[in-house]
């Protein structure tokens, strides 16, 4: 298990297509001033150790010593025991709407992404629960088990897509039916769903697999992601220009709405609450007090400790390669020339 201590210094890597292009432009800079003056041939015979092959090599070991400068100054830390731990917390399932009304622009940048930030920020501010994740759209689909694992949790759900389920729709009911299975203990009473959706259920099922919830001591708290206005559905090509609207069977542009009303029903029979998603601040602090207010269960996890430095390395790794590049001659040397690996005698 590794840590990135500061993932800002990554910045540090612009410099190398920097030094690659003011290389590749001072070599055509050179290329052409030396024709002003001389044929390739004069060239060879007036400079005959000149090799590319250096100057190319010069460069690559320059950029080198600064990709290790900049893994330096993020300090990677790697994990040296694994130890087991008990912890207390609450077991929290998040059922994120994947379906294609989620690409709808009325918030930003739009609804799929705002759930993302909404659903990080929240594992963000939590401590030692755990935390599950469900995708659903027509089907609900196990993203990730019950874990205690935020950075597993946050890279699977930076993954979701509206491509991820083939059957579109949005079938609330089936992911409450799944995020029922998540749950491990029967006599478990802190369990908690949060639906993050615009809603749109066209079926009339889900206050059903509500109360079944609640029948199991699962409190389901609805986020709402959208404006009640609504808004189109574009439909990118893969640079991301708009290229239409989805339509209807007439011809019609979509236009999706946040079905508030659904979801506060929804919330409303599982004993949770509803919480519009506009303002991320506001849904962190609710479910933070809403948490801080639950029992919690104690479970064991095991995670690594004793995370040791290796920045060291690193920086050992550019201090020699810039030691190296200072004493590197752009001139072929003698083993090099007899070798001709790259052609350049002839």
């Amino acid at each position: 298990m590794y840590q990135l201590e500061e993932k800002i210094w990554f910045w540090v890597l612009a410099v190398i297509p920097f030094i690659m292009l003011l290389f590749l432009g001072l070599q055509i800079w050179k290329y052409r001033a030396q024709k002003k003056f001389a044929k390739a041939s004069t060239l060879k015979k007036l400079s005959p150790n000149q090799s590319v092959f250096k100057s190319v090599l010069k460069v690559l070991v320059l950029c080198l010593a600064f990709a290790s400068i900049a893994i330096a100054l993020v300090n990677p830390k790697i994990g040296t025991k694994l130890e087991t731990v008990r912890s207390q917390g609450v077991d929290i399932v998040f059922a994120v709407d994947v379906s294609k009304s989620m690409l709808a622009e009325d918030v930003a940048p739009n609804r799929l992404e705002k759930s993302k930030q909404l659903v990080t920020q929240i594992i963000n501010n939590l401590v030692s629960d755990r935390v599950g994740i469900i995708a659903y759209a027509g089907k609900a689909f196990p993203q990730l088990p019950i874990t205690t694992d935020y950075a597993a949790a946050k890279m699977f759900l930076q993954s979701m897509n509206t491509d991820m389920l083939s059957s579109q729709g949005t079938a609330i009911n089936e992911a409450i039916k799944l995020a029922m299975t998540y749950y491990d203990d029967e006599e478990q009473t802190n369990r908690l769903l949060i639906i993050i959706s615009d809603g749109e259920d066209h079926s009339n099922v889900a206050s059903d697999a509500a109360e079944e919830a609640a029948a199991e001591g699962i409190r389901i708290f609805t986020v709402g992601v959208g404006d009640v206005k609504g808004g189109p559905i574009p439909q990118k090509n893969q640079n991301g220009i708009v290229l239409n609207y989805k339509k209807d069977s007439n011809g019609e542009t979509v236009i999706t709405r946040l079905d508030e009303e659904t979801l506060k029903n929804i919330a409303k029979i599982a004993n949770g609450a509803y919480m519009n998603g506009r303002n991320t601040n506001d849904v962190i602090a609710e479910i933070k007090d809403v948490l801080s207010k639950m029992d919690k269960k104690e479970f064991e996890a095991k995670q690594y400790a004793d995370f040791k430095d290796q920045f060291q390395w690193f920086l050992a790794a550019a201090i020699f390669l810039l030691f190296l590049d200072v004493f590197f001659l752009e001139r072929k040397t003698a083993w090099l020339k007899r070798l001709n690996l790259f052609n350049e005698n002839l």
